[in-house]
């Protein structure tokens, strides 16, 4: 225990009988002493399986699980790492009987269906899209299909995370608008389509997110049974990132803490980063009264003082406050004139940060406001080529954008002609040069002369003329024939579910020896998630209601139509837990928050750039008029967006400085990525730092 300040020490050790609210900003050892107060928990033989860990989502869990995991733990019981989420499906699978009843559902004699984020979006397309082509809803919108379904279910879950009727989701969001009357009409559309979504899964026993909330905190949660199973089995509670959190979920919580023998609330003082996703600092606060004791957290164990200094001074000029001199600013500028030319600048930087300041790659970050393709592309291509290790992580990618899960979903088309889906000659060469470890001017080579895409075959390399063969090289052309025949003889057989046709591929030929697969650890990675993501959408559409009958419906054709349909598949915690640690992280800012980690060096993209500020236009949804802090039928003014875009960056600078150990570059290119001059807030404040020690 010597390691650890004596308030650390005192929120470990406390007794088991006692309830404390700690907060303090990041950076100043909270969740350190979160997971010490498990370990000595479980070291003074509280039995594992009356302790519940509680956080907002679950990629905040990785420190508590890594205790878990690690071969100090203690044998018996586990303890239960969960989010309100994950509970309320627990409840609304063990209760079905109690729930499906009293919740209007059709055929509560049936199982429940629990969809994941990709599959509720399926079915959101499935009733929405004949609305949208047929009737004409939506039609002032020039919208991406994919954006439309997944606001209409952002709409419905944060109707059940603030605690209000999804019937009164359009009715709360037209009395905040003023301005252009054809706005009215898309929020009733967006009313409709929910409407709709929700009657079919009460029709079909179907649970999205925020069905599984409702049925939880509305209906199982007030029940005795349900209460006394879950007072009685979890008698200490760990409770991180409180601020983060829905106002629902502290509702629970508000009824539950008083029945704990002990609980550790952990809150971050300036964060309320998911207030976007419905988080709720303000109700979170409000569990302070239920604690015993309450600790302040000042002294900081990520930030240096300098640092601290900047920090305070950037948020205060963000703020429009006075700003307190600092005297060493840790931060450097990189300037040029064009993009490119910033983004080599970078690079070189990173690389003299490992090579000649001894700084591991780890402590390293590169930071954006948004990740687009390219510029995580034009990033990662230079690290690769400059011989630095990487590592990406953007949780709105679909698997689809995967280069690994690309040549999959090629090779499944290849493989199950009868689809009908003929991938052009482009996605074959490219599944061909990954899957067979070659370059791609053989792969194209090949494709170019085997590839009969109006049949959906591939000839043999035997027909190939040997001179051709000798371009190709006979070794490449091995490991074709071995790819080939393995799909001619699936193709004789009966065909698999898309998710074990996908294992057994992947296990038989494209992971052996000399195939691309082969100890590729960030392509094994995707490749479960994508494995991962179909077999959810095969559990959740083989008991469905949807016309699977039909000799033209297929599983497999129907996920890849969803992919192409631009469906994002859901969050695969195995993309933030298994990549490779000791590498450079480049990821968009508020991403970095989440993992809640701190680095050495942060790198911050074009800061001149709106995007650090202003939030992405969601024409059929409004995050802070649909939220608990908001007064219904109070019209959402500019002034109101500007007090919003100011707290929002705000807290992101503050929330990134404060993870940050030592020195943070500002990298600055006078045209933007999109090559036009930018002059964000961000930057504006940045010069007020500077001016005011100069």
């Amino acid at each position: 225990m010597s390691s650890f300040s004596l308030l650390q020490r005192q929120i470990i050790e406390s007794p088991f009988d006692r309830k404390l609210f700690v907060s303090g900003r990041a950076g100043t050892g909270k969740t350190t002493a979160g997971v010490e107060r498990m370990r000595y928990l479980l070291a003074q033989g509280v039995p594992a399986n009356t302790i519940l860990m509680l956080t907002p989502q679950r990629t905040l869990q990785e420190p508590y699980i890594e205790l878990l995991y690690s071969p100090e733990r203690i044998a018996g019981g586990e303890v239960t790492a969960a989010t309100i989420g994950g509970l309320a499906k627990r409840m609304a699978d063990l209760f079905w009987p109690l729930a499906a009843e009293a919740a209007g559902f059709k055929n509560p004699e049936l199982p429940p269906v629990f969809l994941t984020l990709e599959t509720a979006q399926y079915y959101m397309a499935y009733l929405v899209r004949p609305l949208v082509e047929e009737k004409g809803y939506f039609q002032s919108l020039t919208i991406n299909r994919n954006r439309l379904y997944s606001q209409i279910i952002d709409n419905l879950n944060k109707a059940a995370v603030i605690g209000i009727p999804y019937t009164d989701i359009g009715s709360r969001l037209d009395a905040a608008w003023f301005g252009d009357p054809v706005q009215r009409r898309i929020y009733a559309d967006a009313q409709e389509c929910a409407n709709l979504f929700r009657a079919y899964c009460l029709e079909h026993n179907l649970l999205d997110f925020s069905l599984q909330l409702e049925v939880f905190t509305k209906i199982l949660w007030p029940q005795e049974p349900v209460r006394n199973y879950l007072t009685n089995t979890f008698r200490h509670l760990i409770y991180d990132n409180v601020e983060e959190d829905a106002p629902t979920s502290h509702d629970v919580m508000y009824d539950w803490i008083q029945t704990m023998d002990s609980a550790l609330l952990l809150y971050d003082e300036e964060a309320g980063y998911r207030s976007f996703l419905g988080g709720d600092a303000i109700t979170g606060y409000a569990l302070h009264e239920l604690c015993d004791q309450r600790i302040e957290m000042v002294e900081t164990f990520s930030s240096s003082q300098d640092v601290i200094q900047l920090s305070d001074a950037l948020v205060s000029a963000v703020q429009g406050n006075a700003l307190a001199e600092t005297d060493n600013p840790p931060m450097e500028f990189i300037l040029a004139h064009f993009y490119p030319e910033m983004l080599d600048e970078i690079v070189a930087r990173v690389k003299g940060l490992i090579e000649e300041n001894g700084i591991p790659p780890a402590e390293i970050v590169i930071l954006a406001p948004y990740l687009s393709d390219a510029l995580r592309f034009s990033v990662t291509n230079r690290l690769e080529a400059a011989g630095i290790p990487w590592r990406t992580h953007r949780p709105s990618r679909s698997l689809r954008d995967e280069t690994a899960s690309k040549t999959l979903l090629t090779l499944s088309a290849l493989a199950h002609p009868h689809w009908n889906v003929r991938p052009s000659k482009f996605d074959v060469a490219h599944a061909l040069m990954f899957s067979l470890n070659t370059d791609l001017i053989r792969a194209q080579l090949l494709t170019d002369i085997v590839y009969r895409q109006k049949d959906v075959r591939l000839s043999t390399f035997e027909e190939i003329k040997p001179e051709a063969q000798e371009r190709i090289t006979y070794s490449l052309g091995e490991k074709f024939t071995t790819l080939r025949n393995w799909l001619e003889e699936y193709k004789s057989a009966q065909p698999l579910p898309l998710d074990f046709f996908l294992r057994k591929l992947f296990g038989e030929v494209i992971s052996q020896p000399g195939f691309g697969f082969h100890d590729q650890l960030d392509s094994v990675r995707v490749a479960s998630s994508l494995i991962e993501s179909i077999k959810k959408f095969r559990n959740a559409m083989e008991p469905s209601y949807v016309d699977m009958d039909s000799p033209s419906f297929d599983l497999g054709r129907e996920y890849l139509a969803m992919l192409d349909d631009g469906v994002i598949a859901a969050q695969y915690l195995e993309s933030w837990k298994s990549e490779n640690k000791d590498a450079v992280l480049v990821a968009p800012a508020h991403t970095f928050l989440m993992m809640n980690r701190p680095a050495a060096i942060q790198f911050w993209l074009d800061p001149g750039s709106n995007g650090w500020s202003q939030r992405l236009a969601q024409p059929l949804t409004q995050p802070y008029v649909l939220s608990r802090q908001w007064e219904a039928g109070r019209i959402w003014t500019d002034t109101d967006e500007v007090a919003a875009e100011t707290e929002a960056l705000a807290r992101l600078v503050g929330g990134l400085l404060s993870r940050c150990r030592e020195k943070v570059y500002l990298a600055i290119s006078d045209l933007g990525e999109s090559g036009m001059e930018q002059r964000g807030s961000l930057l504006k404040a940045l010069q007020k730092v500077i001016a005011n020690n100069e």
